[in-house]
């Protein structure tokens, strides 16, 4: 059984003292690929060592977090532009870029238009996105809507929304990333995945954020995506065989892995 963990941060620093048992215990789980979605400057570096320290197993994103978006954003969001642009092979997707009003509203504007541009970039190097969308789906699917695409390529990490929303998100073209809040009690996750196709789902851990049951309130990483493929098995009434091997495909073919 092979599984794709399509976003996690691994890179990180919480991470560094054992980075390498980390990545093991995800290849022991059957966790062949993982995804590196950028944060900012800071992260770039960090992350192209580890990529290039395990190049079968890691690939990488390029782009701007939404919570990095400051007054400088233009500046920061030109080295990204520059790293992407001068070798876009290198990158699965731009991400993780998009919008997040959860902590602080103060760079709305400023996330708007970091994100306008980003998908700009996306749509130029023909690569799917990785969108980042807290307390802000109503502007995020206004903002799509206008740019008048009639099929987007992409996923809605660690989606948050609910299954209205998820049903127009796919019906935009976006993947839904399924992480470890649907193990949580309570979590309106599992309607969302229980309710949308299979075919339009991508597992994730955003590691080391958001670890499922039953390591929750703990460091997350990349193996623990086998229980959030297990839970959203069960909740589907769906052999975990499937479960993995549909949404590894959807991965690979969103993401290109192949290539």
């Amino acid at each position: 059984m092979t599984l794709v963990d399509t976003h996690t941060h691994l890179y990180c620093e919480e991470f560094d003292n054992d980075r390498a048992e980390v990545v093991q215990r995800a290849l022991q789980a059957g966790v062949d690929t993982m995804l590196l979605p950028a944060i900012d400057a800071e992260s770039y570096e960090r992350q192209h060592q580890l990529a290039l320290s395990h190049p079968d197993h890691f690939r990488e994103m390029m782009g701007l977090h939404p919570t990095s978006v400051k007054e400088d954003y233009r500046e920061a969001l030109s080295t990204a532009h520059q790293l992407l642009f001068q070798n876009p092979q290198q990158y699965v997707a731009v991400g993780e870029i998009g919008l997040d009003y959860y902590w602080d509203r103060t760079f709305e504007k400023e996330q708007l238009d970091a994100l306008t541009i980003q998908l700009d970039w996306a749509d130029e190097l023909n690569l799917p996105v990785s969108l980042h969308v807290r307390n802000a789906y109503d502007d995020l699917f206004s903002l799509l809507r206008k740019r008048n695409r009639t099929q987007y390529q992409g996923v809605m990490h660690c989606f948050s929304g609910t299954v209205q929303q998820a049903y127009e998100a796919v019906e935009m073209g976006f993947h839904i990333g399924i992480g470890g809040v649907v193990t949580f009690k309570k979590s309106t996750m599992a309607e969302v995945a229980k309710a949308i196709p299979l075919e339009r789902i991508v597992l994730e851990t955003d590691a080391p954020y958001l670890a499922p049951v039953p390591h929750r309130g703990h460091r997350n990483e990349s193996a623990f995506v086998l229980h959030i493929a297990q839970t959203v098995a069960q909740l589907r009434e769906t052999p975990l065989d499937t479960i993995a091997r549909v949404t590894t495909d959807n991965a690979r073919k969103l993401f290109r892995l192949d290539k």
